[in-house]
């Protein structure tokens, strides 16, 4: 078991940056996601890890040991492929114990390992087939059986799996996450689907264009997230977002949305005080517009009048495509709604969990306003 440490890591492919600067710690016995969108680096940072890419600079280290300079071999880590990358002539066993003959385990040592291996994934009545016998996800099991017969210090995974249809998907996660707990062992997961991120991480790292833009736990994420990119990432339907402006009416604070304005809860007046008269951008989750038929009764909410461009029934809830003005923007409601496309309704927004992004800094990632 080990920790995983990055200190001020670059990785460059000639002008182009892959990872920038970037800092984390792993604790040891971790599950740590890597998340964002495709080429923001999580993959370059897995591989580095690995030692299938060198740093450019910085350092990266397992446990106490600073391992840049270390063969892939000899650093003591599993990984575990999108592509399963399993050896289409041998059987399941012996893809399983193939790392391990090659590096002369005793026979005996390498048939209790797979064997183990194969109780814990449930694939022991597998271990004689060969790979274009199996399933999607039986093969993906296969290739997390050969990383657990390695049990090495650190468990790498690289979208493992992307390649699942959906219902596997949701197994498959369920198994990796009970797996972890099981070994007990540091878990590095690399994944662009913030769902697989949010249901099986003990953090989350997110990463944009090689940058590490905020590192915590899946809830703080949700809940206070650092800047627009990361409130937009998190969540699905993500962040509905309005450009605005804080404006100060009778000893009130508002953000004036041009069609509509919302009042600011007066637990928020300090903090917003001294963004009176600026631009500003107003994120609020689908989930946190209701039907005020239906809404919490706890909730400070303001009125808000839209049309309904698109109703999507889900069973367990509604999804409410709404436009105003030039606004358009997603509610999640409760299933008992009753709505038409065009019609005019009114929604509440919970200004409880109601963001602002002040864009003085930097325009293009505001950074949210506490």
């Amino acid at each position: 078991m080990a920790s995983v440490t990055y200190k001020n890591v670059w990785k460059k492919f000639g002008d182009v940056v892959a990872l920038n600067d970037m800092s984390i710690e792993v604790e040891d016995k971790e599950f740590l996601v890597l998340v964002g969108p495709s080429g923001c680096g999580k993959t370059t940072a897995l591989r580095c890890l690995a030692g299938l890419e060198e740093v450019s600079d910085g350092q990266i280290m397992i446990g106490d040991e600073v391992v840049n300079d270390i063969p892939p071999k000899d650093r003591d880590i599993a990984m575990v492929f999108q592509s399963y990358a399993l050896y289409p002539h041998m059987s399941v066993y012996d893809n399983m114990a193939f790392g391990l003959k090659l590096r002369k385990f005793p026979k005996d040592e390498i048939n209790s390992r797979v064997e183990a291996a194969a109780e814990i994934l449930d694939i022991h009545q597998l271990l004689q087939r060969k790979p274009k016998e199996l399933s999607g996800g039986q093969r993906q099991r296969v290739a997390v059986g050969r990383a657990i017969v390695r049990e090495p210090k650190v468990f790498l995974f690289d979208e493992p799996l992307s390649n699942l249809d959906a219902k596997l998907r949701v197994q498959t996660r369920a198994q990796i996450s009970k797996l972890h707990q099981r070994l007990q062992t540091t878990f590095i997961y690399v994944t662009h689907d913030q769902t697989e991120a949010m249901t099986m991480a003990t953090r989350i790292a997110v990463l944009n264009y090689g940058v590490l833009q905020q590192i915590d736990t899946p809830q703080q994420l949700y809940d206070f997230p650092a800047n627009m990119f990361v409130a937009g990432f998190i969540g699905s339907p993500s962040m509905n977002f309005f450009d605005g402006t804080i404006v100060a009416e009778n000893d009130e604070l508002f953000v004036d949305l041009a069609s509509f304005k919302i009042k600011v809860p007066a637990s928020r007046k300090e903090i917003y005080g001294h963004l009176v008269d600026q631009k500003v951008v107003l994120g609020i989750r689908p989930e946190d517009i209701h039907n005020p038929e239906f809404a919490p009764p706890s909730i400070i909410s303001e009125s808000v009048a839209a049309m309904v461009d698109v109703s999507e029934l889900m069973g367990n809830e509604i999804l409410l495509y709404l436009v105003n003005g030039d606004h358009n923007f997603i509610a999640r409601v409760d299933p008992r709604t009753r709505v038409e496309m065009g019609q005019q309704i009114t929604v509440a927004f919970n200004v409880d969990n109601m963001h602002i992004f002040d864009p003085s800094v930097d325009p293009k990632n505001p950074v949210v306003v506490r």
